[in-house]
């Protein structure tokens, strides 16, 4: 098994990797839209799933895996009325990949947070 980080300081004091990679499956916790280089947060939900998926495509490449090999896509939505504005992002990460996919409402964490993407890869 071998873990992966990002550096970003939840990682450390929340006490997981950013992504886990057993055999042919990579397994990427659950990303906000933060630069994590420069630890600020968008205002749009569109930006901020932009950001989630340039974390994850640079996650995936680090684990040896590419956005093709996505299976499972879950979006936590921090509001039911953002969906038609976070709609086009999603579309121009996966629409080509189309992995399952499910799509939750519920708070995140921090405020400034309105989208948490979570991803499941799979080389087999």
């Amino acid at each position: 098994m071998r873990r992966i980080s990002t550096g970003s300081p939840f990682e450390a004091t929340m006490g997981y990797s950013r992504a886990v990679v057993k055999g042919g499956w990579c397994f990427v916790s659950g990303v906000t839209g933060y630069d994590y280089a420069t630890m600020t947060m968008p205002e749009a939900v569109a930006d901020q799933a932009r950001n989630c998926f340039a974390t994850i495509a640079r996650v995936l490449d680090e684990a040896g895996f590419a956005m093709a090999d996505i299976v499972r896509v879950q979006y936590t939505v921090t509001s039911a009325a953002m969906v038609d504005d976070l709609v086009p992002a999603l579309g121009d990460a996966l629409s080509e990949i189309r992995p399952a996919a499910t799509m939750v409402i519920a708070g995140l964490i921090r405020p400034e947070m309105k989208v948490e993407i979570e991803v499941t890869a799979f080389k087999g």
